[in-house]
């Protein structure tokens, strides 16, 4: 396997007593596309900061493309090969996006004019306006543009549609799958929107409180990951290393499966238990569940593993 793209051992981030990372695992792999979830204050941020060498680690240990982000040395050539669109897009505000586009592209060894030149097209930004008048919207499209004209090796993005319409979103993910993913380059996204996650992502990871929860193929959870609603007495909270959430619904207990759900099931039957429903479960419900889980799944992630080469590239 080729070296990882990002990885991160043990990653942990403290403010005080505030834990904000604790002791994440991330192995992502060149051409991975990996969709980065968790509810506001999960941690999302914080990592990406600290993967740019914006934020020191408490302890653990990161790495990008091979290098370490603590190290000047090493940050420097992280830098010139990875993008970076912040969640909060500050910019000059007294300058143009053309006037932002001649004052980046010096620092970028593979950036394209003629990428630039198309992407303001695309996403319809006006060049000529300064960046503190443009609306919310239009000053995420200047982001996206200057990022995505490095020619970087691995796009770090947060909240990166953030003020866009579903128009430009639409753009903006057309633009990603077909001049980058297509390419080969790895994409580390955060977003809300778990509806683009789906269109880009091979990948995903769930953040709670700082700790991973759950890292799986979107195409494993589509095939594989099954919610099963029992009803019976005196149902076990986990009772299998397979079960990746359990809550109770009034009378009913939900489980979600990663995979084995009619063997899981025909368990519970054998206890006594009545089965009332598998189904498949989408991202969306399967984020719900994990972030608002009462019992805590068996120790370990259910389906967690290394990243591998994106089915993109």
């Amino acid at each position: 396997m080729s070296e990882a793209a990002i990885l991160t051992e043990g990653l942990s981030k403290s403010f005080g007593t505030q834990a904000a990372v604790s002791n994440l695992n991330l192995q992502i792999q060149p051409g991975a596309v990996y969709g980065f979830l968790g509810r506001n204050g999960a941690g999302k941020t914080t990592t990406m900061r600290m993967l740019l060498g914006l934020v020191r680690p408490t302890k653990g240990k990161m790495r990008v493309l091979g290098l370490d982000p603590s190290l000047e040395t090493e940050l420097m050539r992280i830098l010139e090969r990875v993008a970076f669109v912040p969640q909060r897009k500050q910019l000059y505000g007294w300058a143009t996006p053309a006037e932002l586009v001649s004052m980046n592209k010096a620092y970028f060894p593979r950036w394209s004019d003629e990428a630039a030149a198309g992407l303001a097209q695309r996403l319809e930004i006006p060049m000529k306006t300064a960046f503190k008048k443009l609306s919310i919207g239009n000053q995420s499209k200047v982001a996206l543009l200057l990022a995505l004209a490095q020619g970087a090796e691995v796009l770090i993005l947060d909240e990166p549609t953030a003020g866009l319409d579903p128009v430009m979103v639409d753009e903006i993910l057309r633009t990603l799958i077909e001049d980058h993913v297509s390419q080969g380059r790895t994409i580390f996204v955060s977003s809300h929107h778990l509806g683009e996650v789906e269109q880009i992502c091979d990948w995903v990871g769930i953040l709670e409180e700082g700790r991973l929860l759950l890292e799986a193929r979107l195409e494993e959870i589509r095939q594989e990951f099954r919610l099963v609603i029992v009803s019976g007495e005196n149902l076990p909270d986990a009772p299998s290393a397979d079960v990746v959430s359990a809550m109770t619904d009034g009378r009913f207990r939900r489980y979600v499966l990663a995979r084995e759900a009619e063997s899981f099931a025909a368990g519970l039957r054998g206890q006594g238990a009545a089965i009332l429903e598998i189904s498949p479960i989408g991202l969306r419900e399967l984020f719900l569940h994990l972030v608002r889980k009462e019992a805590p799944c068996t120790p370990g992630n259910a389906g967690a593993k290394a990243a591998p080469v994106s089915s993109f590239s």
